[in-house]
């Protein structure tokens, strides 16, 4: 039976080691401050609502003034997605 030829494989070459690029990570350290800050403004701005009966902060929005407080509170959290 004749024999097969045999096929001659190249050597592994590995792929060229990539060079390593520096991450510049950007100083984030607003983050948590206006984060708290904007949660801190909407809840006392909820609170104030309530334990003044709707005359205070802005009598003329009326219930909305719980929208705003929430507003707040949402844009505190839109925030916290900054951090790292």
């Amino acid at each position: 039976m004749p024999k097969s030829r045999i096929r001659k494989k190249a050597d592994f070459t590995p792929p060229p080691a990539k060079q390593a690029t520096n991450i510049k990570l950007t100083s984030r350290s607003w983050v948590a401050p206006v984060m708290l800050a904007l949660f801190l403004i909407g809840l006392a701005w909820i609170v104030v609502f309530y334990v003044t009966d709707g005359d205070l902060p802005i009598k003329s929005l009326g219930n909305w003034n719980i929208v705003v407080g929430f507003g707040f509170i949402a844009g505190g959290f839109g925030v916290s997605t900054q951090w790292k």
